[in-house]
């Protein structure tokens, strides 16, 4: 009997230059080899302060390469990036949304919304790396939103809602039981691959198994 491949965990978030690198290929690839992914919207600073990290770009020596490495990174990927002008920024509200599209349906997440959360997500990474866009503005996210497609004062009852506070919470919860501690960050088949750097490695996990 031929058991289905489990699909990719795919953990990010959305002020991380390299998650949204890894955002333009992922899908692509593991469609290649059968895969589905699960996208599950994160927040690093949640998983930083359980590892007790901090963000690359908070010490002046790791941020003047962290800088120059997420430009010369785009530029090999050849995925268009601009850096923006207010760097990093809080994503939690973008997150919010993201969960309450994925969970729109009762019965559990349904495929049409996955394709609308997915998209929001996208659509937020370009907003912030190629527009240079301000996620963390409430206002600005309000347009961002709209020109998603949604409606901008629903968009930020979700964010405002304890009920998505709550799931983006429990999210992050479990990501760091499963060990995350950064992003992009992927399990596939209970193997975690941490960094956009990783693509190569789960290229050929996914083509040949472990290795």
């Amino acid at each position: 009997m031929n058991l289905e491949p489990r699909p990719i965990e795919f953990y990010f978030d959305l002020s991380s230059p390299y998650a949204y690198m890894a955002s333009e290929w992922i899908d692509t690839l593991a469609a290649q080899h059968g895969r589905s992914v699960n996208w599950n919207a994160i927040l690093l600073g949640a998983t930083f302060q359980a590892a007790e990290l901090r963000s690359p770009v908070a010490h002046p020596l790791k941020r003047e390469y962290s800088l120059r490495d997420f430009e010369r990174s785009a530029r090999f990927s050849a995925v268009p990036f601009v850096l923006p002008s207010r760097f990093p920024v809080a994503t939690q509200n973008a997150a919010r949304v993201y969960w309450w599209l994925r969970d729109q349906s009762a019965g559990g997440p349904d495929p049409a919304h996955l394709l609308d959360a997915r998209g929001w997500a996208k659509h937020c990474f370009r907003a912030l790396f190629v527009q240079g866009a301000d996620l963390s503005d409430v206002a600005r996210l309000r347009e961002i939103a709209v020109e998603f497609g949604l409606d901008a004062a629903q968009a930020e009852a979700v964010w405002n809602d304890p009920r998505w506070k709550a799931r983006l919470k429990e999210v992050n919860d479990m990501a760091i039981s499963a060990g995350v501690f950064g992003a992009p960050f992927f399990v596939i088949d209970g193997e975690p691959f941490w960094g956009n750097d990783r693509r190569a490695q789960i290229e050929r996990w996914l083509a040949s198994g472990p290795f």
